[in-house]
């Protein structure tokens, strides 16, 4: 039957260096959709929960969506799913750009990727073949220039790769594609590091994914294109400003957080935002593949043109560091793709390093001349640099985020994390549903797992008050259960501000030749959900690692329009649970029963 999955995965064993091809095992295919689901299922049944996340017995799965690589919008993306080293759970990072939509090109649904090589290797697939070659004149580079040299070997390959933070493990390395896209989040690149693999190239004959029936996605494309045109944000506010649109939107709101979340408000928050970004630095605007949005900025850093930065690392490092300077905000974030950094935690451990800097417990001593202080430009960007070198003691320590930072001083608590990854740039005192996301996430604090965002503060697809609790617990599971259907797709989130439930299926459909109502597909988001939250168990996760740091239930806002507010996470857990059908954070047998998943 024809349909959108190449049906045929690579396992590569960079020990013995074998490589062997299998077949997709459609049946789970059709149960998990692919990429994120389907990969953590498949993390799951080869026994990873419980190994060492840097150790040869770890797997790293590169997976591409159904839907990665067709005529639909957004589908340019693909997951590297593994366990986390930086959580200890699963790792699912997403990626756009067009490396995803390369490797489906190429024949290719998936690839599994298991020991350590003796050597610091890389992989090289062009179409059918598939071969392991030296990476040692490739150590020690940037992404960037990675990337270029690479291509050179390889005229007319994309290229992903780890920068230097990969290759010392450090606990925040990304994996980088297509010079500034990144699989960013929960320590990839260090896995991939621990396995002495620098690089996958990808060379594809193919450019095109012939899906099951092309008529009817050619037409549901069309439709999505055109919701997706007519939408105010994915129409208008991300063409036009990218994400950092939601700078002044979100500092208007009082959820801003601001010097290590020790505040919610930044008078200056302008400096750093959307519009001034486009007004001062803006070069062009850029789009992962196939995407009708195109909410990629690439700017001007002292004569450089390179990748710009999201709304997470302007607010990182702006706000949050107590910063207003765009230029070094700019700036660090180049540092960060080059090597390889979560430009999230990356920014978010150096806040934390500033509160430990302000309160003591960093000494002067421990800086080596560049002090950590609050709204220091050098600060950002030399730090930045130092934790992708990670030689001396204290960027060391911080280039493994901010909770073991914070617990090495004695002060776990200035670390604003969940599960030991740093929570991004939206206070869950000021936006309520956003709180649940955060505290229940499987990958640790993450705003894209269920992006309350949209309905509390943009308004879509209705608007709900923010600063109330009623529902939320419900429409944070719908909102997680639809996202994990989108990234098991191979498209992008953004793309939910316009789409929904009926018109991925109709995409899904006609993709694969599945037949999957908006109802039904919103379980498959479920079953992938609780799958994820089934090996976290297995890995060791325990109930009370579902909570928010102390400073958002136990210190009100001090200022600005959410002055006084604390989340009630307390009182919305619970709900949550009931909700998901589960005890204790974990699902019960009726859940699984429910969701086939008792095996």
């Amino acid at each position: 039957m024809k349909t959108s999955y190449n049906g045929k995965l690579a396992r590569i064993n960079l020990s013995t260096g074998e490589i062997k091809v299998e077949a997709l095992d459609m049946e789970l295919a059709k149960k998990f959709i692919g990429g994120r689901g389907l990969g953590t299922k498949m993390l799951y049944d080869e026994g990873i929960a419980t190994v060492d996340p840097l150790s040869e017995e770890n797997k790293l799965i590169y997976i591409t969506g159904p839907m990665t690589g067709t005529a639909s919008p957004t589908a340019g993306r693909y997951m590297v799913v593994t366990k986390s080293p930086l959580t200890g759970m699963i790792a699912s990072s997403n990626s756009g750009g067009i490396w995803g939509a390369k490797l489906k090109y190429a024949g290719w649904d998936a690839i599994i990727v298991e020991g350590k090589a003796p050597e610091w290797t890389y992989i090289n697939i062009e179409d059918e073949k598939i071969e392991l070659l030296s990476a040692k004149d490739y150590i020690g580079m940037m992404s960037e220039e990675t990337d270029a040299k690479l291509k050179e070997t390889h005229p007319g390959c994309h290229v992903l790769n780890i920068g230097p933070a990969g290759e010392h493990l450090s606990l925040l390395a990304a994996i980088m594609n297509d010079k500034d896209r990144a699989a960013g989040r929960s320590g990839v690149g260090a896995v991939m590091g621990s396995k002495n693999l620098k690089a996958i190239t990808v060379t594809a004959t193919r450019k095109v994914v012939e899906p099951y029936d092309k008529e009817a996605l050619k037409q549901a494309s069309l439709e999505c294109n055109k919701i997706i045109r007519a939408n105010g944000v994915t129409g208008g506010g991300l063409p036009t400003y990218g994400t950092a649109v939601l700078v002044n939107i979100i500092n208007n709101t009082g959820s801003f957080p601001t010097r290590n979340w020790q505040e919610s408000y930044y008078p200056e928050a302008d400096d750093t935002s959307g519009e001034t970004l486009k007004d001062k630095y803006l070069v062009k605007n850029a789009a992962c593949h196939r995407c009708p949005i195109g909410c990629g900025r690439v700017v001007n850093v002292d004569g450089k043109v390179v990748g710009g930065p999201e709304y997470e690392p302007l607010w990182a490092y702006g706000g949050n560091c107590g910063l207003n300077d765009l230029n070094a905000i700019d700036a660090a974030n180049m540092w960060c793709n080059e090597y390889g950094l979560d430009a999230i935690s990356t920014p978010c451990t150096i806040a934390a390093a500033m509160e430990l800097y302000e309160k003591g417990y960093i000494k002067e001593e421990e800086c080596e001349g560049i002090p950590l202080t609050w709204g220091s430009s050098e600060a950002i960007v030399e730090w930045t640099k130092r934790m992708g070198e990670a030689e001396i003691p204290l960027a060391k320590r911080m280039a493994d985020g901010s909770y073991r930072l914070c617990e090495y001083y004695g002060h776990p608590e200035f670390s604003m994390s969940v599960k030991k990854q740093e929570m991004p740039a939206y206070d869950a005192r000021g936006i309520q549903g956003i709180g649940i996301t955060y505290a229940t996430s499987n990958r640790g604090g993450c705003h894209v797992r269920g992006y309350m965002i949209s309905p509390e503060v943009l308004g879509l697809p209705e608007q709900l008050d923010r600063t109330t609790i009623e529902g939320k617990a419900q429409w944070c599971k719908i909102f997680q259960d639809l996202t994990a259907v989108i990234d098991s797709m191979g498209l992008c989130l953004f793309s939910s501000f316009a789409l929904g439930a009926p018109q991925y299926a109709a995409l899904l459909n006609a993709g694969t030749g599945t037949n999957y109502t908006p109802e039904e597909l919103l379980v498959v988001g479920e079953r992938i959900y609780n799958i994820e939250r089934l090996f976290n168990k297995a890995a060791g996760m325990k109930p009370e690692d579902d909570r928010l740091p102390k400073r958002l239930t136990e210190e009100p806002i001090s200022s600005g329009p959410s002055k006084g507010q604390v989340s009630q996470i307390k009182v919305t857990l619970p709900q949550y649970y009931e909700a998901r059908g589960w005890e204790n954070a974990f699902p019960t047998k009726e859940t699984l029963e429910r969701l086939g998943l008792t095996e």
